[in-house]
C-alpha cells in the first residue's frame, strides 16, 4: 500500500514517549506515492488549517519514502497566449517528520554511512533489484524503468502542448504581420 497508518493509545505506547500513553501515538508511512496537485488546492487548505483552540499534542511519526508530488499552476492567465507556468515536481527520497511532546516538528533525512544508505529503523523494504545493464546504463533498478516511461510520457504530452502553443503565437502574430516567417 503506499499509505500506512498505525495509531497505538495506553500503557503501550509509553514506548515511543510519555505523552502517547493519553493522546496516543501516530505513525504514518507513504511510499511510493506520486499525485498531481494544483496550486489552489494548498492556497485553500489554509482556512482548514487555521483554529481559535490549541489542539492538543499528538506525537507522531511520518515517514515519506520515494514519493513523488507534481504542483500545477491553475490561476487564470494574463495573456491568452501565453503558454502559461511549468509544473514544478517535488521528489521525497526519504524524510522523517517527527512530532514530539513539545509540539515541535521535527525533519530528519536519511543518514549516510559510506556507500550504504541506513535507517534505525527501516519500515519498508528496500526493493533493490538491478536490471541486466544495457548500453550506457549500468544498474538501472527494475522500479526505475516505469518511473522513466511515465515521465517520458509526459515529456512527450508537454512537447505537444508547447508545439501548440507555437502555433497560436504564429497564428496570432500572423494576424497582425501576414507576411511574418520564422
Amino acid at each position: 500500500p503506499e499509505v500506512c497508518l498505525r495509531l497505538e493509545v495506553g500503557p503501550n505506547a509509553a514506548v515511543h514517549s510519555p505523552l502517547a500513553v493519553q493522546n496516543g501515538f501516530l505513525h504514518m508511512l507513504v511510499h511510493s506515492y506520486t499525485a498531481e496537485l494544483f496550486m489552489s488546492f494548498l492556497t485553500n487548505l489554509g482556512p482548514f488549517l487555521e483554529d481559535e483552540i490549541i489542539p492538543e499534542v499528538i506525537p507522531m511519526e511520518i515517514e515519506v519514502v520515494d514519493a513523488k508530488i507534481t504542483l500545477k499552476d491553475d490561476s487564470p492567465q494574463v495573456y491568452p497566449t501565453s503558454p502559461g507556468p511549468v509544473p514544478i515536481t517535488l521528489a521525497v527520497d526519504h524524510v522523517i517528520v517527527k512530532r514530539r511532546d513539545d509540539g515541535v516538528f521535527y525533519l530528519t533525512g536519511q543518514q549516510r554511512r559510506g556507500n550504504l544508505f541506513f535507517l534505525q529503523e527501516q519500515k519498508a523494504p528496500a526493493e533493490c533489484v538491478l536490471a541486466a545493464p544495457a548500453a550506457g546504463t549500468h544498474g538501472l533498478q527494475l522500479k526505475e524503468v516505469p518511473e522513466l516511461q511515465r515521465e517520458l510520457q509526459t515529456m512527450k504530452i508537454a512537447l505537444a502542448e508547447a508545439n501548440m502553443d507555437k502555433a497560436r503565437l504564429l497564428q496570432e502574430i500572423r494576424k497582425y504581420n501576414p507576411l511574418f516567417q520564422l
